[in-house]
């Protein structure tokens, strides 16, 4: 009791009270705010298990991460960075690039007005060592195109079935027809590894988690990693908030809060 702990849960959580089992809670490090506290463990727990355990990221490897702005993809940056002379390839709207040179990405790529696949062939013909592919459909396909051989392809989510605020049915089933499909027998060729993940998936796996959030723990207690918060909106400005994300103006977490951070609303009452 009087504890603060960062909790995990699959859903749920966009409300004042609730309840989680005591093995899905986790005590706060020394310093960490509890925005912080909030973008830290899916995030970083995503990024950490597709980059090292199913990644095994090592030195002088190459890496793109696509979404690099969003919450997964400044995670995912950021424990590159733990690593020795890693290269980074992200894909992000052009606003975001600056911000991203800055936290590490070595080639921001503007993948609404260029070929992603074509660029990073052109600064590295054999492709990368390592893909993070939220998105789906055929760029799953040109994420193990892009694969040098040993490399490693890890898909965690569908992110092109969401074109806008509603769930588009063309998307989705464009989304369906070009999904990435490969037989044990072609893998075998190919000298090249897909991986699935899906946080959600793991629930029961409370000691593999925990041991995962102990690591992140001491990163963070290091001053290696530091969750990027781009906004904090109160419960009342949800659909805002959301939107805000939809159009993909964020760099980072947002973060929602049952009410509006108190700086705000001294500014509201002058």
């Amino acid at each position: 009791v009087g504890d603060k702990v960062m909790v995990l849960a699959r859903s749920g959580l966009w409300q004042e009270v609730v309840n989680v089992p005591a093995s899905h809670t986790f005590p706060m490090p020394e310093g960490m705010s509890f925005e912080e506290a909030a973008a830290l463990l899916v995030n970083y727990i995503t990024a950490y298990m597709i980059l090292f355990d199913f990644g095994n990221l090592r030195p002088n490897q190459s890496v793109l991460i696509h979404m690099a702005a969003g919450g997964v993809g400044t995670a995912a940056i950021q424990l590159c960075k733990t690593v020795e002379n890693v290269t980074i390839f992200g894909t992000a709207s052009a606003s975001k690039h600056e911000s991203l040179k800055e936290s590490g990405v070595a080639h921001p790529i503007d993948y609404r007005t260029m070929d992603y696949a074509e660029e990073i062939r052109k600064i590295s013909p054999k492709g990368v060592d390592i893909v993070l592919d939220p998105l789906g459909g055929s760029d799953t396909t040109k994420a193990f195109n892009l694969l040098k051989p040993m490399g490693k392809l890890i898909t965690y989510g569908v992110a092109n079935l969401l074109t806008g605020q509603k769930k588009n049915l063309m998307a989705m089933a464009k989304t369906w027809w070009n999904q990435f499909s490969i037989t044990a027998l072609q893998l075998l060729h190919q000298n090249k590894a897909v991986c699935g993940y899906h946080l959600g998936y793991l629930d029961e796996e409370a000691e593999l988690l925990r041991s995962v959030v102990v690591k992140l723990v001491n990163l963070y207690s290091q001053g290696k990693i530091k969750p990027k918060i781009d906004s904090v909106w109160p419960f009342d400005q949800v659909a805002e908030a959301m939107r805000h994300m939809q159009e993909k103006k964020n760099v980072g977490k947002v973060i929602l809060v049952p009410e509006a951070p108190k700086e705000e609303s001294k500014k509201a009452e002058n």
